[in-house]
């Protein structure tokens, strides 16, 4: 239920952006993300972390985009933030014994911290790349293109990475079980 939930927001902006302007779905993007961070507090009785951070940063960004009526902020809004993931990424894989993906995987998937430290550098380099590629479309290309891109080329690019993240952990740990 909390990844359907997750969706509402996006898929709210790009409805209200087909119907309306990208000033208006906006406005709609905030607003749903706050009902979305309502609603968990209200269901699991505490603030989840990814809708928490989510509606804060469209809060901050979709509001400069209303009150300077300037696109611009909504759309360094995912680069802003995919650059802080990678920040985070890579601190935890050189500054801590455990980078952030081996916390969150490690009680469901054992495999050494060769390969965690690996998974780590690969998602930091995802968010790094989306990031970058975020720009080009946002201020190269049309405003339907971007919206586009947001709504469904950067969930296209995000299975493709758990995909391949999936595969390298199977078959890391195949290997691994298959010479025991």
């Amino acid at each position: 239920m909390k990844k359907i939930l997750n969706l509402f927001p996006i898929l709210t902006f790009f409805a209200s952006y087909k119907f309306y302007d990208i000033f208006t779905a906006s406005k709609f993007l905030i607003i749903i993300s706050f009902l979305v961070f309502a609603l968990y507090w209200l269901i699991y009785k505490k603030v989840d972390k990814i809708s928490f951070l989510n509606f804060i940063t469209v809060s901050i960004f979709g509001s400069l985009t209303i009150f300077f009526h300037d696109t611009q902020f909504i759309k360094w809004k995912i680069t802003i933030v995919y650059i802080l993931f990678s920040i985070v990424l890579l601190i935890s894989q050189f500054f801590t014994k455990k980078s952030i993906i081996q916390r969150f995987l490690e009680k469901k998937i054992k495999i050494n911290n060769i390969y965690w430290n690996k998974i780590n550098f690969f998602w930091a380099l995802f968010f790094l790349f989306c990031s970058i590629l975020n720009i080009y479309i946002a201020f190269w290309l049309p405003e339907k293109t971007w919206v586009n891109f947001k709504v469904f080329g950067i969930l296209i690019l995000m299975f493709f990475a758990l995909i391949a993240t999936s595969i390298y952990i199977n078959f890391k740990v195949i290997k691994k079980n298959k010479f025991l």
